[in-house]
């Protein structure tokens, strides 16, 4: 029998459900979906797998056009705004807007970098020549810091980095099409086993290095985190150890911080050395699978670490599978342990709250053993060669060996090898040559953007961590950017907030709105100094992370230390 109609709302029919006219929300193309299909092949169809889905798609097709993005949400079974958010997130994915899904994308991108270190070494006039180039297959933008600071100003054209890089090599570079990554010479996995590579990792499987010993170890040598915070390693491994199994570990390969390049030095010129100190670190702690997290302007070292981890493989030093590498997708943020984790897992990079600590909870949930490439390679150089000859190492108070990088107005750039400790006046006569021709020392950055600005007269200020905390600056990643009387502080500065208010996630108000606030202030004729002491407090205070907090240094260090830069 015909159930009645129910009339709500006084009018016939208004309880019955119609069927929409057309099909809500984006409709999947077949043909989209097809070539996702065939790009993806049988790789697990796993969430933490986005990103990687992403890359493999823009590398296709030059870009990430809408019937693309819904194909793979579907191939995935995620929401389009999931797919969305992520590819939206991170700046090397050029998402197409729907006025542009036909548009064909210029088939050479051109990416000058705009860092400090870049900055000095006149990337503005780069850019300036440039600018007028008319050919429809070149397009020109700016980006940050790609990891090449000794070699400024730098160009990507592709996926090939140029050094020293002229408006004509730049040209000739994106006409002749070779586009592709550049390898270094390095020792592949046979040369570095003829040298003894692999001998510590083996000692500690078999239990000839106990876990016990090898702690002991590290902690006599004092080794500690060289990414940026500090820690010390063997605290680190006691840690996560510590927590319920299973566990997790991570090698952070996203070092993005302007002036530092020390970590693609590693991975370009020794990669067995920081392979075998990651899975070492991989070993201490159990993990059941070891990842690592490589940005993305590093295509030169993604290249060799493929290679050297399917020839670990083939050799039967590792599974298949158990060491996985990650690429990244140009966001300065995830060098931040739980930003990279987030990231890993194929989500925005936004840094967790803590607690808890990616130690506790971090990878999938599970405990996670972080470590920095640099500290890897300490790691693999001290079981190898013994804890002594490192721990004896150092200067005015400092312990062990440091791999400092250094740019800007000296005749040698460079990464180099010094005692922990050591001076920037040390540094400079003894590793760098001394200033460059013409130049004096005017002040340095003795950690990166984010660690502050020191003037000449605190050069014999000891290199390290915890002795530069009360002069307003830190060691961090130990990237030395040095200046000279040709530069204007206020110039370095702003430059700077720029890259902190480009690069900040967008999580936290005092971030996101502060950096944006001081550039706009920065920018002005006339400081208003009280103003932006009052923002430099509230981004320092209230901060999610090490980003917003540590974005006002170099401000900081400008109003205090070289007044005469102030615009007044």
């Amino acid at each position: 029998m015909k159930e009645p109609e129910v009339h709500r709302f006084g009018h016939p029919g208004a309880g019955r459900r119609r069927a929409p006219a057309f099909a809500k929300g984006r409709q999947v193309d077949a043909a989209a979906l097809d070539e996702v299909r065939a790009l993806l092949g049988d790789r697990p169809r796993r969430r933490d797998l986005l990103i990687e889905f992403l890359h493999l798609i823009q590398d296709r097709y030059s870009r990430l056009s809408g019937r693309h993005l819904a194909a793979l949400a579907d191939e995935m079974r995620l929401a389009l705004v999931e797919v969305y958010e992520v590819a939206t997130f991170y700046a090397h994915f050029d998402v197409a807007v729907d006025d542009a899904e036909d548009a064909v994308p210029p088939a050479v991108t051109i990416r000058i970098c705009d860092s400090i270190s870049c900055a000095l070494a006149g990337c503005s006039d780069l850019l300036e020549a440039l600018s007028d180039i008319e050919e429809p297959d070149i397009r020109v933008v700016c980006a940050p810091c790609m990891g090449r600071c000794d070699t400024a100003p730098v160009a990507e054209v592709g996926h090939r980095h140029l050094d020293r890089a002229t408006a004509a090599s730049v040209l000739a570079a994106a006409r002749s099409g070779h586009t592709e990554p550049l390898l270094p010479p390095y020792p592949d996995l046979a040369a570095a086993r003829a040298g003894g590579a692999y001998a510590a990792l083996e000692a500690c499987r078999s239990g000839t290095k106990p876990i016990d010993a090898v702690l002991a170890t590290l902690e006599a040598t004092g080794l500690r985190g060289m990414g940026g915070a500090g820690f010390p390693t063997h605290r680190k491994w006691r840690l996560v150890r510590a927590e319920p199994g299973p566990r997790q570990f991570a090698l952070n390969a996203d070092e993005g911080e302007p002036g530092t390049f020390k970590d693609r030095y590693f991975l370009e010129r020794h990669p067995h050395a920081v392979l075998e100190g990651a899975l070492i670190g991989a070993w201490a702690v159990e993990a059941e699978q070891a990842f690592i997290y490589l940005r993305d302007e590093y295509p030169a070292a993604r290249e060799i670490l493929l290679r050297e981890i399917a020839a670990l493989e083939a050799a039967g030093l590792v599974a298949p599978g158990y060491l996985e590498l990650r690429r990244g997708a140009g966001a300065y943020i995830c060098g931040e342990e739980s930003a990279m984790i987030e990231s890993i897992e194929g989500k925005r990079g936004l840094p967790r709250n803590r607690p808890p600590y990616v130690a506790q909870a971090g990878l999938f949930g599970k405990p996670t053993l972080v470590n920095n490439v640099e500290t890897a390679y300490w790691i693999r150089e001290i079981l190898t060669n013994g804890g002594d000859g490192f721990a004896d190492a150092g200067r005015h108070g400092g312990k062990g060996w440091r791999s400092y990088s250094v740019s800007g107005r000296v005749r040698e750039p460079g990464v180099k090898r010094a005692p922990a400790g050591i001076t920037l006046n040390e540094l400079v006569a003894e590793y760098c040559g001394g200033m460059a021709v013409g130049h004096t020392l005017k002040g340095y950055l003795p950690g990166g953007a984010s660690g502050g600005i020191l003037p000449a007269s605190l050069a014999d200020l000891p290199l390290d961590f915890g002795a530069l905390e009360k002069h307003g600056c830190f060691i961090g990643s130990a990237a030395i950017v040095v200046l000279s009387q040709e530069d204007d502080i206020r110039d370095v500065a702003l430059n700077l907030m720029r890259f902190f208010e480009d690069e900040s996630c967008g999580q936290c108000t005092p971030c996101r709105a502060g950096t944006e606030k001081a550039v706009s202030l920065m920018d002005e004729e006339i400081w208003d100094t009280g103003l932006l002491g009052e923002l430099s407090a509230v981004m320092r205070d209230a901060s999610i992370c090490g980003l917003g907090q540590a974005a006002p240094n170099p401000l900081h260090c400008l109003l205090k230390y070289f007044p005469d830069d102030v615009p007044k």
